[in-house]
């Protein structure tokens, strides 16, 4: 009797520890508040398109593991012109700039591990399907002093966007006011072997804009 009570004692002791190695605390998301990242970094390998972030550091991040600071030394005024109405109505907003800047986040996307070949015209598409936040978000260029619009969630969603295989680009990065931004991209892409659309899915980063 005692080694039968001594066996099931040590069987209920294993038990709660393999239960213990099974539970896991939630990570805590890291803040990236400067240096390059590659917010949209899209990879195609073994029949699979993917797309998470990709720091500084060239490490891989799932984006619900990362929130984007956007200080308020992002702040600027909007110029005057009915072609700058997409950043809202205040006459200020703030923007991750298209330049490198030192204490700013250079933020953009990569597609340079999409081979080519794979996909239909050699590109993949961006979609912006949902932001939520205290205002709108955009992402733009800017060239002799005119801005187009690549996404602009104030004009309806979702928002499509073709980009080329082998693309390393940075954009301008839009918030309209200071809060938390929810900002979800899917990207797609069509086969060329058969037509078939593939998808990476939809994931969400968020962007975390100080006052």
């Amino acid at each position: 009797m005692h080694l039968r009570r001594r066996i099931l004692t040590g069987l209920a002791v294993t038990a709660a520890l393999l239960a213990g190695t099974t539970t896991t605390a939630a990570a805590t998301p890291i803040v990236i508040s400067s240096g390059h990242v590659d917010v949209l970094d899209v990879d195609y390998a073994g029949g699979a398109l993917t797309v998470n972030l990709l720091d500084d550091d060239s490490v891989e991040r799932d984006p619900a593991d990362v929130i984007l600071s956007v200080p308020n030394t992002a702040k600027v005024t909007v110029p005057s012109g009915s072609e700058w109405s997409f950043l809202g109505t205040d006459n200020q907003a703030w923007v991750l700039p298209q330049a490198s800047s030192s204490d700013l986040l250079w933020a953009g996307w990569n597609t340079e591990e999409v081979p080519s070949g794979v996909f239909q015209n050699n590109r993949v598409t961006f979609k912006l399907t949902n932001v939520t936040g205290p205002a709108g978000f955009s992402a733009y260029t800017v060239s002799g002093g005119t801005p187009t619009v690549l996404f602009d969630s104030g004009d309806g969603l979702p928002d499509s966007l073709n980009v080329n295989y082998n693309t390393h680009a940075h954009v301008n990065w839009g918030f309209d006011a200071a809060g938390t931004y929810d900002v979800t991209f899917e990207v797609t892409g069509v086969l060329a072997a058969d037509g078939t659309t593939i998808s990476s899915g939809a994931k969400t980063w968020t962007f975390e804009v100080l006052s």
